[in-house]
């Protein structure tokens, strides 16, 4: 079968059908909005049928008719259908770029100390990571995998579990020691509580209140302390021994093991959300995304099921 005709004009409409906007399309594209518009109006005359209601005002000046939202899954499914072909083009000349978003605490406790086995196992593969904390748009800013925290379900995309974690007390070996050595729970009254805050929004995150309650001693202050809005800087004003961070497993294991963090008592706190592996459900036939998974799955010693 060969390819449509108006490929352009198709890339214009599913561009302004998923952001409802040409002015985003158009940034998208690197093209003017106008354009985009000219686009999807030559597109409709040649189908013969209106893709959009367009209002003067207001917050959504475009709107999806029915018609043009019944074939938009498929106009999408076929774009990335054209782009798995194409990396598989570029592949036949070397390596194929993967790109992959991941949360930036994850990337540098977890992810980045493993890559280079992935590099070494699939040498056809270029990883192109991106630490930003903002959930990014898969189609919009071409990307092809992610790692995300929650609950497993994010809209339009496929996800695969990797890890949970408990959350306990960690802090620097000189803690253990000194005037209020940490002991039990109860010693916790005495030093600073590091409270990570990258989850807040996120009222299934634990926190020191959740932790303590759990523990038996919801009698000390929980509100005091040092707040910090990333995980990894977090455990590292824990090494520094400015007080007592909640550790993640995930986070804090290579820590741990490396001496630079203790676990100074054993109560851990379970949590429901996890680490997913997320992608456009289209993608499973792609031997890059299907590489990757295959393998993070196998460093996270899971099979895709929580």
């Amino acid at each position: 079968m060969r390819a449509p005709n108006h490929l352009n004009a198709l890339r214009a409409f599913e561009a302004a059908a998923r952001h409802l906007s040409y002015v985003a399309a158009a940034d998208e594209l690197n093209v003017t909005p106008a354009a985009v518009g000219s686009l999807v109006r030559g597109l409709e005359a040649v189908v013969g049928v209106e893709l959009f209601h367009r209002s003067q005002a207001g917050p959504a000046r475009l709107e999806l008719t029915e018609t043009a939202r019944a074939v938009l899954p498929e106009l999408q499914a076929g774009f990335d259908h054209l782009t798995i072909a194409f990396e598989r083009l570029k592949a036949s000349r070397g390596q194929i770029t993967i790109s992959l978003t991941v949360p930036p605490a994850f990337a540098d406790k977890w992810l980045l100390p493993r890559v280079e086995r992935f590099a070494s196992n699939h040498p056809l593969y270029e990883l192109r990571i991106d630490t930003s904390g903002r959930l990014v748009d898969f189609a919009a800013e071409r990307m092809d995998i992610g790692i995300r925290y929650g609950g497993g379900r994010w809209p339009g995309l496929k996800s695969t579990f990797l890890l949970r974690d408990a959350f306990f007390p960690v802090c620097s070996r000189a803690l253990l020691d000194g005037t209020h050595p940490l002991r039990g729970p109860e010693d916790l009254k005495h030093h600073t509580l590091i409270h990570d805050r990258s989850m807040a929004a996120e009222s299934a995150f634990p926190t020191w209140r959740t932790w303590l309650q759990a523990a038996g001693r919801p009698d000390i202050n929980c509100e005091r302390g040092l707040q910090i809005n990333d995980s990894a800087a977090a455990y590292q004003a824990a090494m520094n021994g400015s007080g007592v961070a909640l550790g993640r497993t995930t986070l804090v294991a290579l820590d741990l093991a490396a001496g630079r963090l203790v676990r100074p008592f054993g109560e851990a706190l379970d949590c429901e959300l996890a680490y997913y592996l997320v992608h456009r459900p289209k993608a499973d036939s792609d031997p890059g995304i299907a590489a990757f998974k295959n393998w993070i799955c196998a460093e996270a010693g899971t099979d895709g099921a929580p």
